[in-house]
């Protein structure tokens, strides 16, 4: 086990190939210091909850557990050390039952002897369905309904099979006042999936033979019957939300179809190879923002691919990381540059291995990585960071992520024109478009080949588009093109748009 880094903050410098000797990556470079007397908090939006920087994943050995870890040490460690944030899923295995375990030593199990109801309140549990249905269903091969429960399960059977395996029986039965903080509709992949979801949320139909999860969800957050899934009116959760590894255009599209801010949270993959594949960071994290969501960061060391682990899903004990960092690569690095990604309230790491000595455990050792503000390291020290993460596997870690895409023109431009009180107004709309690996800026308005006006790009959070106007004086025919911008200041041009001319 790599318990001390042979790596000094100069030698990190010349590898990163960074500049300047000033990097202030954190408070303690290497290993000495670790112990946090009191975690760091950040708000999570419209949660209204102070997460711990540091949240304690439902993976690692809390799935796969090896043949000489115990799980709930694990967890309990977490609450010991004031981490307060938790994450499982029903398609992690026996992640949930170890929190099971792990919550009746804590007393946390309401109705039974010495329940310490302020503790619940003071911790965030959150859960995973990655069933895409409430009801009914489809087989198309673009939508990916999966559980560990029960063949034919939907999405409140997995709501209902976390809260017997953390709070019941795990047979099937939990005790009243038993509930999730957050559920997220998991890994949602393709733009079928976001359909699924979605299926019925706006005319909620008891005869439906097809419910999506979210409409369902619903029911049980605010403990009413519209799908008619919910006939004893439970309020079993708290907050909803989704999570997405792959595909900015899905995770945007669930975004921008939440006109009624269901959604509380978002559970997206960050790290710091996200820029060399089609980024996160640019694309789908600032509208999350924007929208005063919560935003939640995993795959901080890519499952471990930038480690030991070869770039594919976890899916045995032999692939958990029972490391800290490497002689090459501290681990504290990629926690901060995660942390520090504009948006992110805090991450979600998989543990593998806690110990006595402070600097073999991973738990604190990541805690202590994880106290650092939201702004803690400049431009040049995240560039210095994804330089040296570069370097790892050829910068492929980020193997469950799309390939990297070039900035590109603004996405359905439309043009139409009118004639009012005899002015002419040209009509310009168009869709964000999708970022490189840098932000976008600006859109800019080319009418017969010469700019004519720009407009400041912001996060779309709905389909409303961005738009235009422009006063023609003349009755002659144009063309016009838009521009997408970015902050390196290349252009990305939509094809040409014809208008006539008027009569």
């Amino acid at each position: 086990m790599t318990t001390k880094p042979k790596i000094s903050r100069r030698r990190f410098i010349q590898a990163a190939g960074a500049a300047s000797a000033g990097l202030a990556l954190g408070p303690y470079w290497g290993f000495g210091k670790i112990e946090v007397a009191k975690p760091m908090r950040r708000d999570m939006g419209r949660m209204h909850f102070e997460a711990t920087t540091l949240s304690l994943g439902g993976q690692a050995s809390l799935q796969w557990t090896p043949a000489d870890v115990d799980p709930v040490k694990i967890i309990l460690k977490a609450f010991d050390v004031g981490i307060n944030y938790f994450d499982t899923s029903n398609a992690y295995g026996p992640s949930q039952t170890n929190f099971g375990k792990a919550f009746r030593e804590l007393k946390l199990i309401p109705g039974e002897a010495g329940y310490d109801e302020s503790r619940r309140r003071g911790i965030f549990l959150t859960s995973k369905t990655m069933l895409r249905w409430g009801k009914g269903g489809s087989t198309k091969e673009d939508v990916r309904s999966y559980s560990d429960g029960p063949a034919g399960s939907h999405a409140i059977d997995d709501v209902k099979r976390t809260l017997t395996q953390i709070f019941g029986d795990g047979k099937g039965s939990y005790p009243p006042g038993a509930y999730l903080d957050m559920v997220l509709s998991h890994n949602l992949t393709t733009l079928g999936e976001v359909e699924a979801v979605y299926e019925g949320l706006d005319k909620p139909d008891p005869g439906a033979a097809n419910i999506g999860t979210l409409a369902a969800l619903l029911d049980y957050r605010d403990g009413t019957n519209r799908t008619g899934l919910n006939p004893k009116e439970e309020k079993l959760i708290r907050h909803l939300g989704f999570s997405g590894h792959h595909s900015p255009p899905v995770m945007i599209e669930m975004l921008q179809r939440d006109e009624r801010n269901i959604f509380d949270g978002m559970l997206v993959a960050i790290n710091a190879n996200d820029r060399l594949n089609f980024n996160m960071q640019h694309n789908v994290i600032p509208i999350a923002a924007a929208k005063g969501m919560g935003i939640i960061g995993m795959k901080v060391f890519a499952d471990g691919a930038m480690y030991t682990k070869e770039a594919v899903w976890s899916r045995k004990p032999e692939h958990v990381v029972r490391t800290v960092g490497s002689d090459t690569l501290p681990s504290r690095q990629l926690v901060e540059y995660t942390l520090s990604t504009p948006g992110i309230g805090t991450v979600i790491i998989g543990t593998g291995q806690i110990a006595e000595d402070s600097k073999a455990c991973q738990l604190q050792q990541n805690l202590s990585a994880a106290q650092i503000a939201p702004k803690g390291l400049s431009a040049a020290d995240r560039r210095a960071i994804e330089k040296l993460t570069g370097a790892v596997k050829d910068g492929k870690t980020n193997w469950f992520q799309l390939p990297k895409q070039d900035l590109t023109a603004p996405r359905e431009a439309k043009v139409e024109q009118e004639v009012r009180e005899g002015k002419r107004l040209v009509h310009l709309r168009w869709q964000t478009a999708f970022a490189g690996d840098e932000p976008i800026v600006r859109y800019e308005v080319w009418r017969d080949q010469q700019k004519v006006n720009q407009v400041a790009h912001k996060p779309q959070t709905s389909k409303k588009p961005f738009e235009f106007a422009d006063a023609v004086r003349d009755k002659a025919a144009h063309t016009y093109q838009i521009a997408t911008i970015d902050a390196a200041g290349r252009k990305a041009l939509t094809q040409e748009l014809q208008v006539p001319t008027v009569a």
